[in-house]
């Protein structure tokens, strides 16, 4: 099992019997995610703001317009941290005390750089666009060349990260345990409905099967 080193960056303080330093499951996590809250700080204010992402091995990948106010501070700056958060489930105690939430949550701090070749452009756009559905590249068109001149992409290496896990049931005090008052878990998820096709398409184009394949995973 590989581990990332902890540190004053990412050791988890509070809790530190949920977290989680375990690279797989971290990665696990974030390919389960789609969007990622980064933070930054813009003439002196600390911005944080939900973006989505793609991953491939130590590699997160972020795009937006060339003059995007968030991406040019990270590179200014030329390290960043983010966030990723997965709900499972509401913790209903019997006092408001105990009420919590299950989750999984990852938070990664590493160093960027932007990607200026086109190639190396395409390819991180490709991991993003597949990570939002797989097969999904392969079936648009190529990108023309004036998109992916002003697209601006940026790369982020994860140098470390740590992950905070609750997946426990209720944890209400010994005294209330007899109370008349109900008490457990109400899981949730995320679901994909029916796909909705554009009312622009022409009429013999079909759902394409990892539209459908997303779907059924997903329902």
């Amino acid at each position: 099992m590989q581990e990332y080193s902890k540190s004053k960056l990412n050791r988890v303080k509070r809790g530190q019997n949920r977290a989680n330093y375990d690279v797989a499951q971290i990665n696990a996590i974030l390919d389960s995610g789609f969007i990622g809250f980064v933070s930054y700080v813009y003439k002196g204010n600390a911005i944080s703001l939900p973006m989505a992402y793609g991953r491939k091995d130590d590699k997160i990948y972020l795009h937006s317009s060339q003059a995007n106010r968030m991406l040019l501070s990270l590179l200014e700056a030329g390290e960043m941290s983010m966030t990723v958060m997965l709900l499972d489930a509401l913790v209903l105690a019997r006092s408001g005390l105990h009420h919590s939430v299950n989750y999984r949550s990852a938070t990664l701090f590493g160093t960027v750089k932007v990607l200026e070749n086109d190639k190396e452009k395409e390819e991180a756009l490709e991991c993003f666009m597949d990570h939002m559905i797989p097969g999904r590249w392969n079936e648009i068109r190529p990108m023309h060349q004036h998109e992916l001149d002003r697209t601006l992409v940026v790369e982020m290496t994860i140098k470390t990260a740590s992950a905070k896990i609750r997946d426990v049931g209720v944890n209400d005090e010994p005294e209330d345990e007899s109370l008349p008052v109900w008490a457990g878990l109400v899981p949730l998820k995320q679901v994909a409905l029916s796909p909705i096709s554009d009312e622009k398409l022409n009429k013999d184009i079909q759902v394409p099967n990892h539209v459908i394949e997303y779907y059924n995973m997903h329902k």
